[in-house]
This record gives C-alpha cells, sequence and structure tokens, in this order.
C-alpha cells in the first residue's frame, strides 16, 4: 500500500509528510504547574508520560505510565512537576486482532505469523537470538474459550 497525501496536523501546525492516515506525534515538555489540552481533530488521542508526573481530573499519573483518551474527551492535564511527554494520536486504522506478540488486520496473518515463528522464520535482533521462546498455548484453541476481541 501507497502513502497517501494526508495532513499530519495539531494546534494549528502541519507536516505534510506522505502518511497512510491522518496523525500526530508531539514531545510536549511542561515545567511545573502547566496547563495543556489535547489537539481535539483526532478520534484517537493519547499521552505517554517519559519523565514526571501529572494530574488529570485530580487523579495523579506518573512516568512510565501510557493515557488513552475516549473519542470526543477534553481532559486538562496540568503538570504537578517538570514533565516529558510524548502525545500521539491520529484517526483509527480500521480493527484489529493481537495474539502474543502478532497484531494485524487479518486473523489469517495471525496464523501465517504463527507458523513462520514456529519455523524459525522470523529473524530475532542480533542482541537476543541465543534462546528460542516457543509460542505461548493458544488459549482460543481450547473447548468453550471466547474468541479473540477486535482492538481498534
Amino acid at each position: 500500500m501507497d502513502a497517501i497525501n494526508c495532513l499530519s496536523e495539531a494546534f494549528g501546525l502541519q507536516n505534510d509528510v506522505k502518511t497512510h492516515s491522518s496523525l500526530f506525534y508531539l514531545h510536549v515538555k511542561l515545567e511545573k504547574g502547566a496547563h495543556f489540552g489535547l489537539p481535539e481533530k483526532h478520534p484517537e488521542r493519547a499521552i505517554y508520560i517519559a519523565k514526571g508526573t501529572l494530574a488529570i481530573n485530580s487523579i495523579n499519573y506518573t512516568e512510565g505510565q501510557m493515557l488513552v483518551f475516549e473519542e470526543g474527551s477534553d481532559p486538562i492535564i496540568v503538570a504537578n512537576e517538570y514533565c516529558d511527554l510524548m502525545v500521539l494520536g491520529g484517526e483509527p486504522l480500521g480493527e484489529r486482532f493481537i495474539w502474543w506478540n502478532f497484531v494485524s488486520s487479518r486473523k489469517e496473518r495471525i496464523e501465517q505469523a504463527k507458523e513462520d515463528w514456529k519455523q524459525g522464520k522470523i529473524l530475532l535482533p542480533p542482541t537476543d537470538d541465543k534462546e528460542f521462546i516457543p509460542l505461548p498455548e493458544d488459549p482460543f484453541k481450547k473447548k468453550n474459550a471466547p474468541p479473540p476481541e477486535p482492538l481498534s
């Protein structure tokens, strides 16, 4: 699939990088006490707290947490101390399925990935290729197990 011209836009700033869907990524630095709001035009939005702590609706969140916001929400983010944040989001890419380390929009692609893993066709990182980890037992092959849930 070729990239298409989708605007990457937030807060009136835009980038003309060709992407498959409209998206944004921001590195935000907040001083203690600063207030911040999310870009409003994107249905999927999240914040990863790389450094510091912040509060949303008087609930505190700490370094290492990722916060995912519901479409249409307008949270006010307040920095409890200096914060480095990764703020990202965009248009949904469609339904996704996940099993172990495999994510795809097609269930049959996950089955193919399982076979590729078993046969050693998936290359491991050069610094982490000494031990082969077998696939975990597939909970969906058990009798009466629920089917996989789609992700958005």
